[in-house]
């Protein structure tokens, strides 16, 4: 337990600090963070038999389309170099060809998978950056990021200590057996309470909005917690990885964010 919450302390605080001052310090965290899950998908899938994913190109690839595109989020490139990492993934199957293995496509599949699983997300968010009053802009706050990580980590809190202590009725037994109905309906309400007061503080949101967010959050985090244990139940291991003691991979700690980001960015689109 100390270990553990002495690494969620210091993970906090890098994220926050990382997001806090500038686009620029926040575009160089989220394309460590990109660079480290891809690597870390590979290493999972790899654990599979006869799964062979080009792990180097895939990842150099991957970090090169965050970087790209936060850059040009940023318009502090032109438009026509996102050309680069997209021919980057177009040799991928040129290189699988002359590999000689036995499933080349579902090698290029698992490849180009761990780039569009771990890059979206993460540039959905670092938009979310220039979002202010209804509109995309061209300036950058942090307000929107962090919120976004508070109401995470808010669902996970809720949703664990719910569980532990009412915890009866199992939600998705067949791919994770300690989830709970009452874990995940108890980190519901607690994510919409904490959105009610940061609506008071953040105010490039309307209250209904940070509202309608934490809900996405509550329910899609959870869905993504629930996508990853079913990657990992498929590869037939328990962890990620090991890069947070106590925690577990990158991969642990984000898979809530991975699934329920497009689901914020598109309704923040769309309104």
């Amino acid at each position: 337990m100390l270990t553990r919450t002495i690494t969620g302390t210091l993970f906090i605080l890098i994220i926050v600090a990382g997001i806090y001052f500038n686009s620029t310090l926040t575009l160089l965290l989220f394309t460590l963070i990109v660079l480290l899950a891809i690597d870390e998908f590979y290493g999972l899938v790899k654990k599979s038999k006869n799964l062979k994913p080009l792990r180097f190109l895939g990842t150099v690839t991957g970090a090169c389309l965050m970087l790209i595109l936060g850059l040009l989020i940023q318009q502090n490139i032109e438009s026509k170099l996102v050309m680069i990492p997209v021919v980057l993934m177009f040799l991928v199957f040129i290189v699988e060809l002359f590999r000689k293995n036995e499933t080349p496509f579902v090698n290029i599949a698992y490849t180009l998978l761990g780039i569009f699983y771990s890059v979206i997300p993460f540039t959905m968010l670092f938009h979310l950056g220039f979002y202010n009053n209804a509109e995309f802009t061209n300036d950058y706050s942090y307000q929107l990021i962090l919120g976004f990580f508070i109401l995470l980590w808010t669902n996970d809190t809720g949703a664990y200590l719910s569980g532990r202590y009412f915890g009866k009725h199992k939600l998705f037994e067949r791919i994770s057996p300690k989830k709970t109905w009452e874990g995940s309906i108890g980190g519901g309400i607690l994510t919409i309470s904490i959105a009610s007061v940061l609506s008071i503080y953040f105010t490039h949101l309307t209250l209904i909005n940070w509202i309608i967010i934490s809900i996405l959050i509550a329910v899609f985090a959870s869905l993504g917690d629930l996508v990853e244990s079913m990657l990992k139940r498929s590869l037939g291991v328990k962890d990620s990885g090991k890069i947070l003691p106590g925690h577990g991979g990158i991969l642990d700690r984000f898979d809530g964010l991975l699934l329920s980001v497009p689901f914020v960015y598109s309704y923040l689109q769309l309104i």
